[in-house]
């Protein structure tokens, strides 16, 4: 059993890793500004603000891994802001001894080996650029980071179709990448929220990407 902080644990991928880490039987602290309705059975939840350090530092004690779910829009929408904030959360994450995963999304994947991202294509809406831009910034800091001072981390983009927008359903099927991304015969890119848990579990419970970025599809 593990200890797991999943930051962003009331939101569409927090809370589905929230409750597969419990179904599991793992030791589960889901963090969030504000307190959910209703705690699911066997976890526990922390109401503050993980820019503030002190508060941050506070959930990750006694952890083993720390996964963000956290997204860069409404007021934590500033790159230098979130980067920031991600930076202090890697420096944490490494001076405490705890692995770190973070959930990007798919717009910072290559459409194909050599590019381009699929933030960069067409059929990428415009209007929602801004926010895999912010995540890919993120990937590239933890990259950079030297071994010495890096967490063991992981960064996962699901599939372009995943989301609140198509939940889907719970198949406990999936499919593994690196940097580019993964569609099927039809050419589409899906995973439910469900099924990307299970991914993420399976990855922390048997780690398999350590220090780089994977993908996940169906």
């Amino acid at each position: 059993m593990a200890r797991i902080v999943i930051l962003g644990g009331t939101g569409y991928a927090g809370a589905h890793l929230v409750q597969e880490a419990a179904a599991r039987g793992h030791d589960v602290l889901g963090v969030s500004r504000t307190a959910p309705a209703q705690v699911p059975a066997g976890t526990a939840h922390r109401a503050g603000d993980v820019r503030e350090e002190a508060f941050l530092a506070e959930v990750l004690d006694g952890a083993d891994v720390v996964v963000s779910a956290l997204s860069p829009r409404g007021d934590m929408a500033d790159l230098a802001a979130f980067r920031a904030l991600m930076a202090t959360l890697g420096r944490q994450a490494q001076e405490k001894g705890v692995r770190l995963g973070v959930i990007g999304g798919a717009g910072s994947l290559l459409v194909a080996e050599g590019g381009p991202k699929f933030v960069d294509t067409p059929e990428f809406p415009a209007e929602f650029a801004e926010e895999p831009r912010v995540l890919d910034a993120v990937l590239e800091d933890l990259r950079a980071l030297e071994a010495q001072d890096s967490p063991d981390w992981f960064f996962v983009s699901p599939a372009a179709g995943f989301g609140g927008f198509a939940p889907g359903e719970r198949t406990g099927t999936y499919r593994l990448g690196g940097d580019v991304l993964l569609t099927d015969e039809n050419g589409e890119s899906h995973l439910s929220g469900a099924d990307l848990a299970i991914a993420l579990l399976d990855e922390i419970e048997r780690p398999a990407h350590r220090r780089t970025r994977f993908t996940v599809a169906y």
